[in-house]
């Protein structure tokens, strides 16, 4: 696929409430659910930016930065910021504000980094548009997703030759 997208065609927020089922032991939101609603904001970025089905393929870094607590409004946020010939990586910025003030400040609480890849009906790879850059911030995503890229790639090709001797 030759067309390239830019990086606003596929960019997705999700909210939610955080209610008691979300809660862990210590009534803070569990990072299982905060993971979960990432990886669906990721999917639908994914599957638009592809056009079609796309499955997580790796979460290469998901970063907590301050607790949830029941009853916060939960917004993520999330792009594209690297595309390949099939796989993409989706940036994910998760925050979090008291529901009941609105003049209380978002929270940065979480970030996360995805994988997926597209797939066809038979559940094999097929190809994704290029990425257009529009922004200076893009530019940086794209650069910072190369260098995560690269790592993911050393830290697998020096586990397989530790495996193999």
């Amino acid at each position: 696929m030759t067309d390239a997208r830019p990086t606003s065609y596929s960019r997705v927020s999700l909210g939610i409430i955080a209610s008691s089922t979300e809660s862990n032991l210590l009534g803070n939101v569990h990072g299982g659910d905060i993971m979960k609603l990432a990886d669906s904001t990721a999917g639908a970025v994914a599957y638009r930016h592809s056009g079609g089905p796309a499955v997580t393929a790796a979460m290469d870094e998901m970063t907590f930065l301050a607790p949830v607590h029941v009853g916060d409004i939960i917004k993520t946020y999330s792009q594209v910021n690297w595309a390949g010939t099939s796989s993409m990586e989706i940036g994910v910025r998760v925050e979090a504000q008291p529901w009941g003030d609105a003049s209380d400040e978002p929270v940065h609480v979480a970030s996360a980094y995805f994988v997926f890849v597209a797939i066809d009906p038979d559940g094999h790879p097929r190809p994704v548009p290029r990425l257009a850059t529009e922004t200076p911030d893009d530019v940086r995503r794209e650069r910072e997703a190369e260098i995560r890229r690269a790592h993911r790639l050393a830290r697998k090709a020096e586990i397989d030759r530790g495996r193999e001797g």
